[in-house]
C-alpha cells in the first residue's frame, strides 16, 4: 500500500514520531514539579496553577487508596467540565485506578449498565447527579460515592450567590446526607495528604480509561483505551499542531471532558504542554463569546455544531475573537461554509479531523497550516496508518474504490471491556475497522461517503437506533418503531422516528416524548415523529431503514424546488 498522503506531509511534520511510555499522570507530575506557579485553568474566574492542580489530583489519589482503591480499580466520573473534573480524572490515575468517564446526562437505565458492566467501586458525581446515582447504587458494585457541586470551585462571591442561580435554573435542591460511604469531595481534599503513592505502571499494557460508546446491537460497550493510547493520540495532536508554543496556548475547554475528543484535545492536550485551560461547564454561545472576548484563548477544539451556534449568534460581531488561531473540528462532518464564515470572522484555522473512541480519538486531519480538502477528513496523523477495505475482494481497495475505513496505530484501542468476541469481530488481520465507508484518492486524501452502520450523529453525539427503538417499543401503544437520522441545519442530524401504533389506540407524539425521557439521555430522544399504518421491509420482515432514509432525502428535495 502507498502512503501517498506522507508526500502531502509539510517539513514540519514528522512521519513518525517516538512516543513516549510514560503514565499519563507524568505530565501533570512533571508539570507541577517544574512550573507550579504557571496558570493550568481558569472556571468561572476561579483561578488555579499547575502546583495547586497537582496537589489536588494527589490528595485525591491518596483518599481513594484510603477508601479501597487499588491498581485497575475502576472509578467513574459523573462531571461537568470543572476544576473537579480534572483533579478527579489525574487523580484516579495517580492512585492506580481506571477511569470510568460517565456522561451527565446519562438516565438511570444508561447508568445503572455502564456502572454494572465496568464494575466501578467509587463515584465522582456533582450534587445535582446524586439522587440518580443513589437510586442505581445498590443494583451495582459501587462501595462509594464522592459529591461535590460547582459552587465548591467558583470564587468568591460567586460561591454563595451559585446555589440561589441554580435553584432558579434547575428547581432542584439536593441535599446529600454524608456517611461512611457518601463522601464530600471538598472534605476529603481539605484532609488529604500529599504522600507520594507508587504505584508501577506499564503505559502500553496498563488500561487508563474506559470510555463507553454505543453499538448497533446491544448496549453501549467499554473500550479499553491504555496510557500509551492517550499520550500518543496527544503527542500526534501536538505535532499536528506544531505552531502551537509549549506553555503559552490558552485552551478553550467547551468540549465536555467526558467526551474522549474533549478530553484528548482540550484536557489532556494543555496538561502535557502547559497551556492554560479556559473551562466552561457547558456550551452556550453567549457564555463562550464573553469567554474569547475575556481570555483570549488561542486554540478551540469543536464541533460544528458549535461553530454554527456561535456564528447564528446575532451579536457575535461585538466580540474580538481574534486570538484565535487554531480549531480542529470533530464529532461530524464540517460544513465549508460553516468553516469560512468561521476563519472570516477569526482570521483563524479551521479544518475537519476524523476519530472514533476506539482511536483515542482522533486518526485523521485537514493541514491546519498547509494544503486542505475541502470534503475530504484530511490524512492519516503521524505513525498512523489507514486504508481501505473493499466490499468486493475482502482486500486493500484501489484509488477512489469505495470500501470500510481501517486504521492502524499507538492510539488504538486494546479492545472491548470484557467483550472478546466482539473485540475480534472489530478488527481485521491487525486492522481496526471503523464502520464508516470512504475512500482515498490519488495524494492520500480520506474522505467518508456513508456509514455502515446506522448511527446518527447529532451535535456530536452518537446515537445508535437500536437503543431508541427499544424504548419505543417498550410503549404499550407501540406495535413498531423505526429511527433513522435526518438533516438539522444545526445538529447535522436529527433523530427521527417512525411508529405503527397497535389497532385501535391512539398516541401522541407529547405522550412518545415524555415516554423516551423517562429513559434515554436528552440528545437521543427523537425530534419528530411520524404515524404510519406500516412500515417498509424485506420478505423476511426486516425494515428497510434505508427506505425511510430515501424518502426523507426526496421530501427536502422536493421543498427546496418549491422554495427555490
Amino acid at each position: 500500500m502507498e502512503k501517498n498522503w506522507l508526500l502531502q506531509y509539510p517539513e514540519e511534520i514528522p512521519h513518525e514520531i517516538e512516543i513516549d511510555e510514560k503514565p499519563l499522570q507524568f505530565y501533570l507530575e512533571d508539570a507541577a514539579r517544574k512550573h507550579p506557579e504557571k496558570p493550568a485553568l481558569d472556571f468561572l474566574g476561579k483561578r488555579m496553577n499547575y502546583g495547586e492542580v497537582y496537589e489536588g489530583a494527589l490528595k485525591m489519589a491518596n483518599q481513594l487508596r484510603s477508601l479501597g482503591i487499588r491498581k485497575g480499580d475502576r472509578v467513574a466520573i459523573m462531571l461537568p467540565n470543572s476544576p473537579q473534573s480534572v483533579i478527579s480524572y489525574y487523580g484516579v490515575l495517580m492512585a492506580g485506578g481506571i477511569v470510568v468517564q460517565t456522561n451527565p446526562l446519562y438516565t438511570e437505565r444508561e447508568l445503572e449498565h455502564q456502572l454494572t458492566d465496568s464494575g466501578s467501586k467509587t463515584i465522582i458525581c456533582l450534587d445535582l447527579l446524586f439522587p440518580r446515582v443513589e437510586a442505581v447504587k445498590k443494583r451495582t458494585s459501587l462501595e462509594h460515592v464522592i459529591v461535590t457541586g460547582v459552587k465548591d470551585y467558583l470564587p468568591f462571591p460567586k460561591n454563595l450567590i451559585y446555589p440561589f442561580v441554580q435553584k432558579k435554573q434547575t428547581n432542584i435542591v439536593v441535599r446529600v446526607e454524608y456517611n461512611d460511604t457518601i463522601h464530600s469531595f471538598r472534605k476529603l481534599l481539605d484532609e488529604g495528604d500529599m504522600s507520594p503513592i507508587d504505584v508501577e505502571v506499564d503505559a502500553k499494557e496498563d488500561l487508563a480509561l474506559l470510555q463507553y460508546t454505543g453499538g448497533t446491537t446491544g448496549p453501549a460497550k467499554g473500550v479499553m483505551l491504555t496510557h500509551y493510547n492517550l499520550v500518543a493520540n496527544t503527542m500526534q495532536c501536538r505535532y499536528w499542531m506544531y505552531k502551537a508554543k509549549y506553555g503559552e496556548e490558552k485552551i478553550l475547554g467547551a468540549l465536555p471532558f467526558f467526551h474522549v475528543y474533549g478530553m484528548t484535545c482540550v484536557m489532556n492536550f494543555s496538561i502535557m504542554y502547559l497551556s492554560e485551560m479556559i473551562i466552561l461547564p457547558k456550551f452556550d454561545p453567549k457564555q463562550v463569546l464573553k469567554a474569547i472576548g475575556k481570555h483570549k484563548p488561542t486554540m478551540f477544539p469543536g464541533a460544528p455544531t458549535m461553530y454554527i451556534a456561535l456564528l447564528n449568534d446575532p451579536n457575535i460581531k461585538s466580540y474580538d475573537l481574534s486570538s484565535i488561531a487554531s480549531c480542529i473540528s470533530g464529532s461530524a462532518p464540517l460544513p465549508i461554509e460553516v468553516q469560512e464564515s468561521f476563519e472570516e470572522i477569526t482570521k483563524g484555522n479551521l479544518v475537519e479531523g476524523y476519530g472514533l473512541t476506539e482511536a483515542s480519538p482522533v486518526t485523521h486531519a485537514n493541514f491546519l497550516y498547509g494544503n486542505r480538502v475541502i470534503g475530504s477528513i484530511g490524512v492519516p496523523w503521524p505513525n498512523t496508518e489507514a486504508a481501505i477495505l473493499s466490499a468486493e475482494t475482502g482486500a486493500i481497495a484501489e484509488e477512489k474504490e469505495v470500501g470500510e475505513l481501517m486504521i492502524k496505530g499507538p492510539q488504538v484501542m486494546k479492545g472491548y471491556w470484557n467483550q472478546p468476541e466482539e473485540t475480534a469481530s472489530t478488527f481485521h488481520d491487525g486492522w481496526l475497522l471503523t464502520g464508516d465507508m470512504g475512500y482515498m484518492d490519488e495524494k492520500g486524501y480520506f474522505y467518508i461517503v456513508d456509514r455502515k452502520k446506522d448511527m446518527i450523529i447529532a451535535g456530536g453525539f452518537n446515537i445508535y437506533p437500536r437503543e431508541i427503538e427499544e424504548i419505543l417499543f417498550e410503549h404499550p401503544k407501540v406495535k413498531e418503531a423505526t429511527v433513522i437520522g435526518v438533516p438539522d441545519p444545526y445538529r447535522g442530524e436529527t433523530v427521527k422516528a417512525f411508529v405503527v401504533l397497535k389497532d385501535g389506540v391512539t398516541c401522541t407524539e407529547e405522550d412518545l416524548d415524555t415516554h423516551c425521557r423517562k429513559y434515554l439521555a436528552s440528545f437521543k430522544v427523537p425530534r419528530l415523529y411520524e404515524f404510519r399504518d406500516e412500515l417498509p421491509k424485506t420478505m423476511v420482515g426486516k425494515v428497510l431503514r434505508r427506505v425511510l432514509v430515501e424518502e426523507e432525502k426526496q421530501k427536502l428535495q422536493e421543498n427546496a424546488k418549491e422554495n427555490a
